[in-house]
């Protein structure tokens, strides 16, 4: 096992060196300047995504589509990513983190805008799009199509699946007492019950399901804000000074130096948002719509809220509590989960509550998310006869997620995420005309 580990830790070091963030933050840049700082539409966009069009293909509405994926990007990676991030990066990962938020809506909006333009109905009638597609029917690249087809599928297992269930099992193990095993049975059984409805169940659950989980997090870090008050403006210099230089802060905080803050805090931000990695757009495709460029300004909505808003709150959250309590010592607490429950511990009641049901909530609402894109990428490679094989499957490591390393899965997770990303960078740089042309024309 510890060979298996290692090999998966080098492998991991190697694909998210300087080469890989310096292509996704730089692409990030380049889809900001050609689309013309799409990221000012941003309010524009979350208007549209509350109202409905009628008369257009597609299965879902856009306000389904932007929540399925919404559903996937809110996990474990907006709590336990963050803090994962601020252990091994510093407090300055939380700038980076944020910022690939930022300058990610206009990759976000750009993937949504391709997946729309290139998508395709099925025979019964279904609408299906995403980096896949365009690939295939945008640049006619077949073999790098079925390759991101083959690395979605892989990930959902992990990113999807494995580590949103480990994560409410160590959760539910600490703070409720509840067995490991019993939470990969029910998880098993709850996401097996959403994800043989397809996409209408799961649009639907998520419908309902983000919303509310969104409101009842954000309410409770801010009311940890409240309490953390005197700390909140330390907090916030100390975030942007150590994104940008080594040393130490107050309260127990250490950076791990600007490299170390860049490659943690743009890893999780993508963990976290997965803008450039093409999954997203998967749900985008789906959505009942008149233009693309409209769904991709509703679709980019999606990193605003998942990075600009929730892991931004995190961090200041964590940041915060730290300063106050400096017996959290960085130094020694080096795993983000341990790191994200005695910073949240600090709030009696208020505090582990919010995490527990944030944490249980968000990873579950991935698990639907990412059951939906794993779907579409097993369709793409075997039709629709591999599904039931996929969902079984799927389930299976729900219920068996548990007993798996979480060290091994975080890691597995950040492989798959890096060669999902480099065919779908691929496809966004190429068609990068595509999508200055129809912004251009539509918004005009």
């Amino acid at each position: 096992m510890e060979f298996i580990e290692n090999g998966i830790r080098t492998l991991n070091d190697f694909l998210w060196g300087w080469p890989l963030i310096g292509l996704l933050f730089g692409t990030h840049l380049f889809l900001t300047v050609r689309t013309k700082v799409i990221q000012r539409f941003v309010f524009r966009g979350i208007r549209w995504s509350l109202e409905s069009e009628e008369g257009c293909e597609g299965e879902v509405s856009p306000f389904g589509a932007l929540t399925t994926a919404l559903a996937s990007t809110f996990g474990t990676g907006n709590i336990i990513g963050v803090g994962t991030a601020i252990a091994l990066g510093g407090p300055g990962a939380v700038f980076w983190c944020w910022l690939t938020g930022i300058f990610g809506m206009a990759t976000t909006y750009s993937e949504a805008l391709l997946a729309v333009r290139f998508r395709t109905r099925t025979e019964d009638g279904r609408m299906q799009g995403g980096a896949m597609y365009v690939l295939d029917r945008g640049l006619h690249m077949r073999w790098l199509a079925l390759l991101f087809a083959l690395f979605g599928a892989m990930a959902s297992f992990g990113i999807g699946c494995a580590v949103q269930v480990n994560a409410i099992a160590v959760v539910c193990k600490e703070s409720l007492n509840i067995s490991p095993g019993i939470v990969g049975l029910v998880s098993a059984v709850l996401a097996g019950l959403v994800i043989f409805g397809g996409i209408q169940s799961i649009a639907g659950v998520c419908r309902r399901l983000v919303p509310l989980m969104s409101l009842f997090y954000i309410g409770g870090c801010g009311a940890i804000l409240i309490v953390n008050w005197d700390f909140i403006l330390p907090a916030l210099k100390t975030i942007a000074v150590m994104a940008f230089s080594p040393g130490a802060a107050a309260g127990g905080l250490a950076g791990g130096g600007v490299r170390m803050a860049m490659r943690y805090g743009i890893a999780r931000g993508l963990f976290s948002n997965e803008a450039g990695m093409g999954s997203a757009p998967i749900a985008a495709a789906a959505a009942k719509t008149s233009s693309p460029v409209r769904q991709a300004l509703i679709s980019s909505t999606a990193t605003f809220w998942d990075t600009v808003v929730v892991c931004a709150v995190t961090g200041l959250v964590l940041v915060s509590s730290i300063m106050k309590n400096p017996a959290i010592d960085m130094a020694t607490v080096g795993d983000g989960g341990l790191l994200t429950t005695l910073a949240f511990a600090q709030i009696p009641i208020v505090g582990p509550g919010i995490l527990v049901v944030g944490i249980i909530t968000f990873a579950f609402s991935t698990i639907l998310g990412w059951a939906y894109y794993g779907e579409r990428c097993v369709e793409y490679l075997a039709g629709r006869r591999g599904l039931i094989f996929y969902r079984l499957l799927y389930i299976l490591t729900a219920a068996a997620a548990p007993v798996i390393q979480l060290g091994v899965v975080w890691m597995t997770a950040d492989v798959l995420n890096a060669l999902m990303v480099l065919p779908n960078l691929i496809s966004l740089l190429c068609m990068s005309d595509v999508v200055a042309g129809e912004t251009q024309k539509y918004l005009k």
